[in-house]
């Protein structure tokens, strides 16, 4: 779809904000911090939920762990993770919000900086292959938020430089408002309405479902 689509793009975070995922990942990357010795409190990473993981240690643990367990403990939380993916389930009126965007006429791209392999799950759970327009990977980003390539390269995907961002982290606002494009936020990541709105959110919303009863009044309604 070009730019002069009447709606933007919808672009959508997935963990976190289409399916329930962000509490695994807290439990996998506390136990990969743990297996190389390094102990942080649980709360301290999930409230780095949704930053990259080349940016996560460093931000967690400090430059030092980085440096000596960087790349093995993004390893381990991978290998970690994928023991516990099987637990994560849709969020409430997830695929219907999918549904609902395209059928009011947007693009509608997920944007992920997961491996293929989780997004190939994401994508069963959601129903959503024949639904959306396209997809991304860790793949398609060299940096992860909260920079803004993702956004950026989900734009491309969507063929144009109007779109929303829906995410449910901080570090979601703040790649999408250093892409130039709003960003919504929901709750279900675990973040505040406070800090998601002072991170640049538009507005924020209990989960999918409560913004698909209110998109007319977000930047996702008609231009």
């Amino acid at each position: 779809m070009s730019g002069r689509a009447t709606r933007p793009a919808a672009l959508l975070d997935v963990d976190g904000t289409l399916v329930d995922t962000n509490y695994q990942h807290t439990v996998a990357w506390l136990r990969a911090f743990r297996y190389h010795g390094v102990l942080v409190p649980a709360w301290r990473i999930h409230r780095h939920i949704g930053m990259g993981g080349d940016n996560l240690v460093a931000a967690v643990a400090g430059d030092g762990v980085e440096e000596e367990h960087g790349d093995s403990i993004r390893s381990a939380e991978g290998v970690l993770y994928r023991t516990l993916i099987h637990e994560a389930e849709p969020l409430p009126g997830a695929q219907e919000l999918l549904r609902a965007l395209k059928a009011a006429g947007h693009t509608v791209v997920l944007a992920s900086s997961a491996k293929e392999h989780e997004v190939q799950r994401y994508l069963e759970l959601l129903q959503a292959r024949e639904v959306v327009d396209d997809w991304t990977t860790s793949a398609d980003v060299e940096r992860t938020k909260p920079e803004p390539d993702l956004v950026r390269s989900a734009l491309e995907k969507a063929g144009t430089d109007d779109g929303v961002f829906v995410g449910d982290t901080v570090w979601d606002c703040e790649a999408a408002t250093k892409a130039g494009i709003p960003c919504i936020g929901v709750l279900s990541g675990g973040f505040a309405e406070s800090e998601l709105r002072d991170a640049g959110a538009a507005g924020v919303f209990v989960d999918p479902r409560d913004l698909l009863e209110h998109l007319e009044e977000t930047p996702l309604a008609a231009g």
